[in-house]
């Protein structure tokens, strides 16, 4: 993933889609809309267009082991800690503890109503 400056209010960053075959994944959006997905590693891709233009993108998680059932909304927040310390406060149970990726750390947590979503602070270097 693109690293960015963090927000200063919380906002979808990316939404994840698990894919079995992420190269037919690939290929399969980059033919359907036209968009180019930058590699991150054999088995992550994601278009980079909402970094620059504050909209959403779509990444492609081909590993089994990373991926999730359903697709997976990633928001980016400026203090990933603050966020992680409210979690259980407020109902929700962290499912995957704080981890860095290229392009900043992130966590996941399942709501109260049992939907899994990410929360990543992105790294401050443009």
């Amino acid at each position: 993933m693109s690293s960015a400056v963090s927000p200063a209010v919380p906002r979808p960053s990316y939404i994840e889609l698990p894919s079995r075959d992420i190269d037919k994944a690939r290929s399969f959006y980059a033919a359907l809309f036209d968009w180019k997905l930058a590699g991150y590693g054999p088995s992550y891709a994601c278009t980079t267009f909402g970094q620059a233009g504050g909209g959403v993108d779509l990444g492609l998680q081909g590993d089994p082991d990373e991926a999730t059932a359903a697709p997976l909304p990633v928001i980016s927040v400026a203090d990933l800690d603050a966020m992680l310390s409210r979690v259980g406060d407020l109902g929700g149970t962290v499912s995957r503890p704080v981890f860095a990726f290229p392009g900043g750390r992130r966590f996941h947590l399942i709501d109260p109503n049992g939907n899994e979503i990410a929360i990543m602070q992105p790294d401050q270097e443009a």
